[in-house]
């Protein structure tokens, strides 16, 4: 696809590499059929190539509208286009290439800009622990769609003590401990069980996809900074021997650091190191799994699995979770129909695109109980949270909840 940059944008690394990933698209359209807000709004300009043209036609000057705008915004930025694609088009990085220019363009309505405004700014924030802590305590009393967004209190759960020589590093996240503090306890125990200790950098906090994604890209862009100073001792000394994410929509994000800070030249370097020290923790099954095969004593019943786009299409991770536990006896099955496509949540997507959300979640959801599962699981918090919201009967769980739950007591030597 050939364009013909407006010249605000030459000589730009925005525009540049926005060419560039222009030059891939061939017109050819396969990426509609996988393309989630596609198959339910049935609109070209709801899908991928339909925003590629939207963003083209701004790039080449053309004034945006709130239509523009809108479209860009019904995106889940799920990626399964860049799954589909023959030609490797990263459109997620157009997209967010897009939105930066687009939202510069067009004023936002003043209630529109004030929830986005107080998702990317409380998110993140020390004081979501503490406020989530009081909703879930009112939690009964809550209006339904507030209440679907607060789980109830979870017990941790006892962090190990131990010290091993193999060490990794881990990020607590932003909303995490504070909706589900058992997955990053579980993950500690289950690495612990296996020889390898979790440590925590207490500096580091969001990894920057709020941020970034709801277009404050200055302020994601200084929330990764912030991180890579956080880990940068541990990272450079050598003491941890890999940066391990049980947050799907974190690890892509944290894996793309090398990326968003290419042309930061007191960063660039460091985060590439970061970013190729990244593993998501399903990657680290192949070794653990032998380890804990011992101790393992799966439950009875049908598991559920839905796999995180951020995990599929963002990380291009397939397929580990599920074949690992199966053979350590678990009975764990994907949908049978449309594994592939969004849940819905994608991030704060759920709250500021509702209708389209609900629809996803129920449509996903669907096809997970025909497997008439005993419970669901999935590898991002948000994924969990909005699937449970429409599952009152199933527990939906990360999945290394349900490994650590499996694991009996080491026999004494």
């Amino acid at each position: 696809m050939q364009t013909e940059l407006a010249p605000e944008f030459r000589d730009t690394p925005e525009g540049a590499e926005a060419e560039a990933i222009l030059r891939k698209c061939v017109h050819c359209g396969f990426c509609t059929a996988t393309c989630p807000t596609y198959q339910i709004l049935g609109d070209e300009l709801d899908g991928p190539r339909g925003r590629i043209y939207l963003i083209k036609q701004v790039l080449e000057g053309q004034a945006p509208t709130r239509a523009t705008q809108l479209h860009l915004d019904r995106c889940l930025t799920c990626r399964n286009c860049e799954s589909t694609c023959p030609s490797g088009v990263q459109y997620g990085h157009l997209v967010d290439i897009g939105r930066k220019v687009v939202d510069a363009k067009v004023p936002r309505p003043a209630g529109q800009a004030a929830v986005r405004w107080a998702l990317k700014e409380g998110l993140p924030s020390p004081l979501f622990g503490p406020a989530m802590a009081v909703g879930q305590s009112v939690r009964a009393l809550l209006p339904g769609a507030l209440r679907a967004k607060v789980p109830p209190r979870q017990d941790a759960g006892r962090w190990p003590r131990r010290s091993h020589a193999r060490k990794v590093l881990t990020l607590a996240g932003c909303v995490q401990p504070a909706m589900a503090p058992n997955i990053n306890s579980a993950t500690a125990r289950v690495l612990d069980a296996a020889g390898v200790e979790c440590v925590t950098a207490p500096q580091a906090g969001c990894c920057g996809a709020v941020k970034f994604h709801l277009n404050d890209q200055d302020g994601g862009l200084a929330q990764m900074r912030a991180n890579i100073d956080a880990w940068w001792p541990l990272v450079d000394s050598g003491a941890v021997e890999a940066i391990v994410m049980n947050a799907s929509g974190c690890g892509v994000t944290v894996r793309e650091y090398g990326h968003h800070l290419k042309d930061d030249p007191a960063y660039a370097d460091k985060a590439a190191r970061v970013s190729a020290l990244t593993r998501d923790l399903s990657e680290l099954l192949p070794e653990l799994a032998p380890l804990l095969a011992e101790r393992v004593k799966a439950p009875e019943g049908t598991i559920a699995y839905h796999p995180p786009c951020t995990l599929q299409h963002g990380q291009k991770l397939r397929g580990g979770v599920e074949q690992h536990l199966r053979a350590l006896g678990f009975d764990i099955q994907v949908a049978r129909n449309e594994s592939h496509l969004c849940c819905g949540s994608a991030g704060t997507y759920s709250v500021l695109q509702p209708e389209l959300a609900y629809q996803l979640r129920d449509r996903k959801l669907g096809h997970l109980n025909q497997l008439q599962p005993r419970q669901i699981v999935s590898a991002n918090i948000g994924c969990i949270t909005h699937l449970q919201s429409g599952s009152p009967a199933t527990p939906v769980r990360h999945w290394i909840e349900l490994l650590d739950e499996a694991l009996q007591p080491a026999e004494p030597r």
